[in-house]
């Protein structure tokens, strides 16, 4: 009989492992990577870091042989520097991720708002479109002035026109 396979639609049962893995907390973790970053990015640290290396040359370049701990060409220096800097970059890299995820939620939020103010915007415009063709039917106040004097003087016309004829009241 054939060895029978494990079936792939079904989980395998869960092992234990035998050294565990370490846990942090992923958000705490990048707030002192964004921290780290942006000290990194300031005079203040450049300049501390300036101090440092020439300290440190100065030292091994005065001090005697016998004191001097990186001689000359400072390849212990060096190292220092580049483990600095394989921890920096990671770091960096870590703050740059977490502000550009924060920038995608401020622009899908501004994306959101955008659309609505669009909306409503459209909506005005109609409302403003209907106000306009309402009061295009409505008489305006110049209209009913003219359409008054129009019949003040067609009342005056037919009151001089019922004297003429010798009536003292107007007809209708």
């Amino acid at each position: 009989m054939a060895e029978q396979r494990p079936r792939l639609d079904t989980p395998r049962e869960a092992r234990r492992q035998l050294v565990r893995r370490p846990s942090y907390d992923a958000d705490s973790f990048g707030v002192f990577a964004e921290q780290f970053a942006r000290y990194m990015g300031t005079a203040r640290f450049l300049l501390w870091m300036t101090v440092f290396v020439l300290v440190w040359v100065l030292f091994n370049a005065v001090a005697p042989d016998s004191a001097a701990f990186d001689a000359y060409p400072y390849i212990f220096l060096t190292l220092m520097l580049s483990l600095q800097a394989s921890y920096a970059a990671p770091l960096i890299l870590l703050a740059q991720n977490r502000q550009e995820q924060r920038d995608k939620v401020v622009a899908e939020q501004d994306r959101q708002a955008n659309a609505r103010a669009h909306a409503d915007m459209e909506f005005l415009a109609r409302e403003v479109a209907s106000l306009r063709m309402a009061v295009g039917e409505v008489a305006t106040r110049d209209f009913v002035r003219s359409e008054l004097r129009a019949l003040l003087a067609e009342i005056e016309e037919r009151s001089e026109r019922g004297t003429e004829d010798g009536e003292d009241t107007p007809r209708p």
